[in-house]
């Protein structure tokens, strides 16, 4: 006959057993290949905006035409605003020049599905330093095909921002009017 202590190890070993949750992903937008230097203007990130539906540390993806999924062990490394905001300073930057220009952006929508694509949908404004105060008012949409897992889905969402950063930077060096997305 088991002891009641026995009994109870036992079933305590059994619960505890029972709680255990999978480990969390953290992923980034950074790509893991640093941005090349760049010989263009210095832009500043005035500030970004994100829809709070996606604003959170948690991967959020579209389910369907009207759901979305918080993935609860796919996780970004900072809040998406934190993340998008460390990843455009870095490929906007260009500490060997002065500042040129600044950018305030404001994303629309974040959408994420796995097996389908990554959409970023974005109105940004850019502002000359020293200028008068006008601003080019711009909207990008960019979209990038992505495969069904999270790695390619985040990798899809990186390839977003660098596009947009590219489009901010196109326009900061001079082009009269907002880039079109390729």
């Amino acid at each position: 006959m088991a002891s009641p202590l026995k009994t109870a190890v036992l079933a305590a070993c059994l619960l505890l057993g029972a709680c255990r949750s999978d480990p969390i992903s953290f992923h980034t937008l950074t790509p893991a290949q640093p941005a090349a230097d760049r010989s263009g203007p210095d832009i500043a990130l005035e500030g970004i905006s994100v829809p709070p539906q996606v604003d959170r540390p948690q991967i959020v993806i579209r389910q369907g035409n009207s759901g979305l999924a918080i993935l609860e062990t796919e996780w970004w490394g900072a809040s998406l605003a934190d993340e998008l905001r460390s990843t455009l300073t870095d490929q906007m930057g260009n500490a060997g020049s002065p500042r040129k220009a600044s950018v305030l952006i404001e994303i629309q929508r974040f959408d994420s599905v796995p097996g389908q694509y990554g959409l970023i949908d974005v109105k940004w404004q850019l502002r000359a330093a020293g200028g008068d105060g006008a601003r080019l008012a711009c909207r990008s949409t960019l979209r990038t095909p992505s495969g069904p897992s999270i790695d390619e889905l985040v990798s899809a969402q990186q390839n977003n921002v660098k596009r947009l950063a590219a489009l901010i930077i196109q326009a900061a060096g001079g082009n009269r009017g907002c880039p079109t997305a390729s």
